[in-house]
């Protein structure tokens, strides 16, 4: 079998990774960001059983449950949007301790928080006034708090959960939108003092500041504002970086506006550089690539290779070697992506589709993406990658607007439209990780914006806008289980083990600048019902 130029071996030479078993210890499961768990005690035979098996309400409900649970030695650990933190028997839900960090009035974009790392005896917090906060894992005692940067001078805050790393706590920020510049940190996991930070953009001396004239480099963005992957056998580091600002009109910034809309490798002891990919150069279609890295290792051209695959806003999915930084391909995963022409076999954009002064553009997908951040799965069961996906285009338009260190800089505005000929609309989908070919289709009411959880016993779980919950084979796309919790899912579910019993929880609750979009775009559909509880499922105990 060969595609663009990669020739592929039988699913069954899948090499080695890493699954999570009785835990749930990192953001995307492990730090690979498979989000794919090795239990099977539910499987596509028993999963019309599941059921309800406790449920925790965390009484915030200041913007949804977005968060993804972490459940280490039987113990599951949340955070909610007000940059609380609750610590819970995985078995029962009972509360073992509870945290809420005292926010400021400075909140950069809005309070949000998708979740905690632990590692080192800790719990790692970033909160929606720029804090990072490490707390005793066994009593939610604070040991330390440090503050990142003044939010009202950069207008950026956290809202991505970090990642535990050794001994040590990595940290994005965001502020893609406004006039910043973006950076990466790292703090020493027991004491929170410094151990470096690396600015996403290249100042004055640094390889890559002249693709930035004049002074835009001080104000062009680049956000850091989800979770990054990591190779323990390589030791690289693995960070999405954001969109330039301004977002849509370039003029300011002629040139490719290194780091933006890049996958960046960084040695995690220094931060140093190791190698970069950008895959949008001059980005002035907020299409940033902050989103999941996806490591895995394939075959390719008759021999194994490590990977990493991402699925971006833009509609397609970036196939790189994760040791090297090399393109392998590009294959567009939305139906609508009208932007560019296509990617050539290099890696070029083709035929860009740019935005113009005093005219409206319209490009697929939208501003929205062709995903959102809500993470994308990887079976290495069944070598699939599974996308929830949103086709939505939209008129750019552009005005000129002078930056102010901190404040909003988008340089234009969106108007939302369906795709030429088509409607606006959400489906998840499996996919081939290195050919884009499409084995299957789920389509959803409106869209899907939790993320997916793929599983060893073959299923797919993730929550829709309406409430409901529900399994999908993850081999055929067939839906095989729903319960309706009673709030929209905008979160991520995990699952985990205690004493040999199965466990599926899923957060509840409406929220994120998305997903208050919703309802413009699907005015016949009921308002998604906000909340902030996490519903846990198991198959019923034997008598």
């Amino acid at each position: 079998m060969r595609a663009a130029g990669l020739l592929l071996l039988p699913l069954t030479l899948f090499a080695s990774g890493e699954a999570t078993i009785a835990d749930w210890p990192s953001h995307g499961g492990t730090y690979l960001a498979w989000r794919y768990s090795g239990l099977s005690q539910v499987n596509a035979s028993n999963v019309s059983r599941l059921a309800p098996a406790w449920v925790f309400q965390t009484g915030d409900y200041a913007n949804g449950l977005q968060a993804t649970p972490i459940v280490v030695d039987g113990v599951l650990y949340l955070s909610t949007s007000s940059s609380w933190v609750f610590a819970l028997n995985a078995a029962t839900g009972r509360l073992l301790w509870e945290y809420r960090f005292p926010l400021g009035k400075a909140l950069g974009y809005g309070k949000q928080n998708r979740g905690v790392a632990v590692g080192s005896g800790m719990v790692f917090l970033g909160t929606a006034d720029n804090h990072v906060v490490g707390l005793d894992s066994a009593t939610g005692r604070e040991r330390w708090r440090v503050a990142v940067e003044d939010p009202r001078q950069c207008g950026c805050n956290i809202t991505g959960a970090p990642l535990a790393l050794k001994d040590m706590v990595v940290v994005g920020v965001t502020a893609g939108d406004s006039a910043h510049r973006g950076y990466l940190t790292a703090f020493d996991a027991r004491t929170g003092r410094l151990r470096w930070r690396f600015h996403t953009i290249p100042g004055p001396g640094e390889k890559g500041h002249d693709t930035w004239p004049g002074d835009s480099w001080r104000f062009g963005g680049a956000a850091t504002w989800m979770t990054g992957s990591f190779d323990p056998e390589l030791n690289l580091l693995y960070w999405g970086v954001g969109n330039a600002a301004a977002d849509v009109d370039g003029r300011r910034r002629r040139g490719d506006n290194l780091y933006t809309a890049s996958v960046i490798a960084l040695n995690p002891e220094t931060g140093k550089l190791v190698w970069h990919y950008q895959e949008i150069p001059h980005d002035v279609w907020d299409y940033d690539s902050c989103y999941e890295l996806i490591l895995v290792d394939l075959p390719v051209a008759g021999r194994m290779r490590k990977l990493l695959v991402h699925a971006t806003k833009a509609g397609y999915t970036w196939v790189l070697d994760r040791a090297t930084g090399e393109f392998l391909k590009a294959w567009q995963y939305v139906k609508h992506a009208t932007w560019v022409a296509g990617i050539t076999e290099t890696g070029k954009l083709a035929g860009r589709r740019e935005p113009e002064p005093g005219k409206a553009v319209n490009v697929c997908p939208g501003a929205i993406g062709g995903k959102s951040w809500n993470q994308s799965a990887w079976s290495p069961r069944t070598g699939l990658l599974y996308v929830p996906v949103i086709e939505s285009c939209n008129d750019i338009l552009v005005r000129e607007q002078e930056p102010v260190e901190g404040r909003v800089y988008i340089g234009g505005s969106w108007v939302m439209k369906p795709p030429p000929g088509g409607k606006i609309e959400g489906y998840l989908a499996a996919f081939d990780p290195l050919t884009g070919e499409k084995k299957w289709t789920m389509p959803a009411t409106t869209w899907l914006l939790a993320s997916i959880l793929a599983t060893a016993g073959d299923l797919l779980f993730t929550g829709d806008p309406e409430g409901d919950f529900f399994a999908v084979d993850a081999r055929s796309g067939k839906r095989l289980w729903s319960f309706p919790t009673g709030a929209g899912h905008r979160g991520s579910a995990v699952t985990y083990s205690v004493g040999g019993r199965q466990f599926v929880a899923t957060p509840t609750g409406w929220g994120s600048i998305v997903g208050r979009s919703h309802s413009a775009f699907f005015p016949q559909a009921p308002a998604p019902r906000e909340g902030s509880a996490l519903m846990v499922f198991a198959l019923p105990e034997e008598k």
